[in-house]
C-alpha cells in the first residue's frame, strides 16, 4: 500500500485496480478526479489505474495553501506536480490520460521526463484558444474578456450557464456532474486558472514531443473547434501522432460517450 504524503495527499490521489501497466486519469479545468468513475470501473480490471483532484480542483486540500497564481501562472508548473505525484508514488513508466488543459500539461511533463510516459491520450485538448490570422483557437479576444467579466462578476450564475453548454447533448446527469465539480471551484482560483488557460499559448511546445501520442476529439466541441487536433497532429513534427474522432457534442466524451471512449482507450492501450 502506498502512503500518502506531500502531493499524493494533498492532491487525494488514488491507485485502484491490479495488472502491470498504469494508466493515469487527469481532470480539465472545472473538473475533480469524479469525472473519470465510469472510465475506472472498466479500465481497473486490466490496469493500475491513477487519479487525483489538481490543486485548482473544488475538491482538492487545502486549496488556498497549495495553489498559488504565482507559482501556476504557466500549465508547466502542473507538468511539475504532474513529474512529483508520479515520483511520490513510485510509478516508473505510465499511460496519461489528460482532458482538456491536462492534455497540454501532459505534452510538457513528457518532454521533461520522456521515460515516466510510453504514451499520451489528449482529449479535447488545445494549446491555444484565442484566433490568430494563421490560427483558429475558437475565441476572438473580445469573446474571452466577456467570459472572463462574467466570471468575475458572479462566478455561480456564469457556471450554472457554462456548463451544459460545455457538456453538450442531452444528457443531464452529466450536465449537472460537471456543473457540481465547476462550481466547487474558489472563484478567485476559477479565475485565475480561466485566465492561465484562455490567454496562453502553448503551440510551441508540440514540436518537443516525443512520445507516441493520440488526439481524442469530438464532432462538435463548442471550447475546441475540430482543426485543432490536426493542428496539433502536423505540429508534433518528432513522433507519429493520430487523431480520434467520437461522434457525440460536446467537451466531455468520458461522460457522455463512455463506450465509444472506452473503444478508442482500448485500441490506444492495445497497440
Amino acid at each position: 500500500m502506498v502512503m500518502l504524503k506531500g502531493l499524493s495527499a494533498s492532491m487525494n490521489a488514488r491507485l485502484i485496480g491490479a495488472g502491470d501497466e498504469v494508466v493515469v486519469l487527469a481532470h480539465g479545468y472545472g473538473g475533480d478526479q469524479s469525472l473519470w468513475d465510469k472510465v475506472v470501473l472498466c479500465l481497473a480490471q486490466d490496469y493500475q489505474v491513477l487519479v487525483f483532484d489538481w490543486t485548482f480542483s473544488g475538491a482538492a486540500k487545502n486549496t488556498q495553501t497549495w495553489f498559488d497564481p504565482i507559482k501556476y501562472g504557466s500549465l508547466e508548473a502542473f507538468a511539475d506536480d504532474l513529474v512529483g505525484l508520479l515520483e511520490e508514488m513510485g510509478i516508473k513508466s505510465c499511460v496519461f490520460v489528460g482532458h482538456s488543459m491536462s492534455g497540454m500539461i501532459g505534452c510538457f511533463a513528457s518532454i521533461k521526463r520522456p521515460r515516466l510516459f510510453k504514451k499520451l491520450i489528449v482529449v479535447g485538448a488545445s494549446p491555444r484558444y484565442l484566433n490568430s490570422e494563421d490560427y483558429e483557437g475558437g475565441f476572438e479576444m473580445s469573446e474571452i474578456e466577456q467570459l472572463l467579466s462574467a466570471m468575475g462578476t458572479n462566478f455561480e450564475q456564469w457556471a450554472s450557464a457554462f456548463a451544459p453548454l460545455a457538456v453538450g447533448g442531452k444528457d443531464q446527469n452529466a450536465m449537472e456532474k460537471f456543473e457540481r465539480s465547476l462550481t466547487r471551484m474558489k472563484p478567485e482560483v476559477a479565475l485565475a486558472m480561466a485566465k492561465l488557460i484562455f490567454l496562453g499559448d502553448y503551440r510551441h511546445v508540440l514540436e518537443l514531443v516525443a512520445t507516441p501520442c493520440t488526439l481524442i476529439c469530438t464532432t462538435n466541441d463548442i471550447v475546441v473547434p475540430p482543426s485543432v487536433p490536426f493542428y496539433m497532429q502536423k505540429k508534433m513534427i518528432k513522433i507519429k501522432s493520430r487523431v480520434e474522432i467520437i461522434d457525440v457534442d460536446g467537451h466531455f466524451p468520458h461522460l457522455t460517450a463512455v463506450n465509444q471512449f472506452l473503444e478508442v482507450l482500448a485500441r490506444v492501450l492495445d497497440s
